[in-house]
């Protein structure tokens, strides 16, 4: 147990040589680090993991190779992964079948297994370390350091990436100076809002009261959004410690976790390093000898998007309906069991012990003037590198698309990207420059949100993608207000009508107007913001929209109602394969003829289309 700052001092320098000696082959041995996020492991990284440690040891040389699972190497469209030190050799896309040949020809040879190298699409050329990738090039990572590298089921890892340190420097000053140095650092909150971090710790800090709590928001409920799991699985310890600071700021004893039920790893983790810190002294009563009490606590969630909305949260934990509550007064005054409470999400404690443990400036030198730092991105959808991505605020689309996403697949035309999931918009390529930030995107009728990007290109129907958001909002409201319970149900039902091919001009109007309606008056964020995926593809993509209503025509060829397949007769050979594959007898002919479709049986289903060798039945 570690009981004064100088032995936490002394256990960080032990661990951080440990932890160089390991990387840099100092120690005797070479170490390999997988991929143990949820990604990979669903790609049989466990497995991988599991015939590399039983294939070194038939050889004879566990003593001489570690082999251990890290997180997210962000790069998800390549994993799983597997990294080799002191080389700094990154293997990508690896099977259970390439351990023997990695073992044999790198482990063992001193050869590099060049085939699983990654491939830079621009060059050709074959790169092997993780750095000289393009993909990783532009990244900066603070909320993600130590995530691809250090083992987060082992606080050793952890104390030698500097665990901790931050809290010792927190502890040394009073608690209004903590506040400061966080106001200081310009940092906003990554939920989804901005609000400035230190201002919301300071409203909390300002109450008079005997007991305060700090929340720490981890229900992610975005579609495509994986974020603050990764942070869970990758460094759970810097997020633990984010909380203790926060909790000494504001005077709190005790802090909940609010996870999502659906992350059992990031669970699994999360709960091992609250139990090796509490092992450790590091939470509990008398925190490093300071008189600093605070322990942490988890609750998970059922999965209800609302609840990533911070006073339907407290209510979730305190065990009611997860509902909004109306606002004055702010949880900040009067929070979980109408005590003073702070709830920030994964993504902005992870950066709080990076700031206090390596200073204002090393902080705020990324970023732009009002949005300090860096930010951690989804990127998913019609992309080439999809994948987990940190940027510093104030790049731009185009870098984020291109440099690091590597473009469109296919050749295919960008449309637009959506940012913010489903309460933020989307945005074209006339804002490829634009600045990645809290304001740069509002302004742009987007928001930052928690940071999912979805990026899509000419196959993409705008009003199936509103649709695709709307159901989702309509899924997920609480119900509480009956402008977001009514509304959006009202925005869905036209949206509907539109894409089945009956709607009409003055639906356009009734859109706007409803949303202007749900905007002004529905109680919580999610309402507030429901409409912005209608409102921002009626303003880029109004064209779209017209054209489903008067030429009842999908430009995408996505409207199942506005969109038939046919059959080009001078390229059918007639193989009758497309009939034989065709669930509902829609398809008929003579064999060496072509082929017809019924268009009145037809459900559109594609299924003629991928089973055709010819390529002789289109969309229309």
């Amino acid at each position: 147990m570690i009981k004064t700052p100088e032995e936490l001092r002394q256990r960080i320098e032990s661990c951080a040589a440990k932890l160089a000696d390991k990387f840099e082959g100092k120690d005797g041995k070479r170490a390999i680090v997988l991929c143990g996020g949820t990604g990979c492991l669903s790609s049989n990284s466990a497995e991988i993991m599991a015939k590399l440690k039983e294939t070194i040891a038939a050889k004879g040389l566990s003593d001489k190779i570690s082999v251990n699972q890290a997180d997210c190497f962000g790069f998800c469209s390549q994993g799983p992964f597997v990294k080799i030190f002191p080389e700094d050799t990154l293997y990508r896309m690896v099977s259970i079948d390439d351990v023997d040949e990695i073992v044999e020809k790198d482990l063992i040879g001193g050869d590099v297994v060049e085939r699983l190298l990654y491939v830079d699409p621009v060059t050709g050329q074959k790169v092997q370390k993780q750095d000289d990738i393009t993909f990783y090039k532009k990244q900066r990572r603070i909320a993600l350091s130590g995530c691809g590298l250090i083992d987060p089921e082992n606080i050793d890892e952890a104390f030698g990436w500097g665990a901790f340190a931050g809290l010792a420097k927190a502890l040394t000053m009073d608690r209004q100076e903590v506040i400061n140095t966080i106001l200081d650092s310009g940092l906003r909150g990554r939920g989804g809002g901005g609000f400035p971090t230190g201002r919301k710790w300071q409203f909390a800090y300002n109450q008079n009261s005997d007991e305060k709590y700090v929340v720490c928001n981890g229900d992610e409920g975005d579609p495509g959004a994986f974020m603050d799991r990764s942070i869970f699985e990758g460094n759970p310890l810097a997020v633990i410690e984010g909380m203790a600071i926060a909790g000494y700021a504001i005077g709190a004893s005790n802090g909940y976790f609010y996870v999502r039920a659906e992350y059992p790893i990031a669970v699994k983790r999360l709960r091992l390093a609250i139990e090796e810190a509490r092992a450790e002294g590091l939470l509990g009563e008398n925190i490093l000898g300071t008189g600093f009490n605070f322990d942490l606590h988890v609750r998970l969630g059922a999965g209800a998007f609302v609840c990533g909305e911070e006073t339907a949260l407290l209510n979730s934990i305190e065990g009611m309906r997860g509902m909004p509550r109306p606002r004055p007064p702010f949880p900040a005054v009067k929070g979980l069991w109408e005590k003073p409470t702070i709830v920030n999400n994964v993504e902005t404690l992870a950066c709080v012990p990076y700031i206090l443990r390596n200073g204002v400036e090393s902080f705020a030198k990324y970023g732009t003037e009002k949005s300090k730092g860096t930010k951690v991105f989804a990127l998913g959808g019609k992309v080439n590198n999809v994948g987990l991505v940190e940027i510093p605020m104030g790049t731009t689309l185009r870098e984020l698309i291109y440099d690091i996403g590597g473009g469109i697949p296919n050749g295919k035309k960008f449309k637009a990207i959506q940012t913010g999931g489903p309460s933020g918009g989307c945005l074209t390529e006339e804002f490829y420059d634009e600045p990645i930030d809290f304001d740069s995107l509002s302004a742009k009728g987007s928001m930052m949100g928690s940071g999912g990007a979805i990026v899509m290109d000419e196959d993409n129907c705008m009003v199936d993608v509103a649709k695709f958001y709307m159901e989702f909002i309509c899924d997920e409201s609480c119900g509480k207000c009956s402008p977001c319970r009514i509304g959006t149900k009202r925005l869905l039902e036209i949206l509907n009508k539109i894409t089945d091919g009956n709607g009409t001009m003055e639906d356009l109007q009734e859109l706007e107007e409803l949303a202007a309606t749900i905007k002004a008056n529905s109680l919580c964020a999610l309402g507030q913001t429901a409409a912005n995926p209608v409102m921002s593809t009626l303003k880029h993509f109004r064209n779209e929209y017209i054209a489903h209503i008067q030429d009842k025509k999908c430009p995408a060829k996505v409207c199942k109602n506005l969109m038939q397949y046919k059959i080009v007769p001078e390229l059918c050979k007639g193989c009758s394969l497309c009939s034989r594959k065709c669930p509902v007898n829609a398809i008929s002919g003579v064999i060496k003829s072509p082929f017809e479709i019924d268009q009145s049986k037809c459900i559109k289903c594609g299924m003629c289309v991928s089973s055709c060798k010819f390529n002789a039945i289109i969309k229309e």
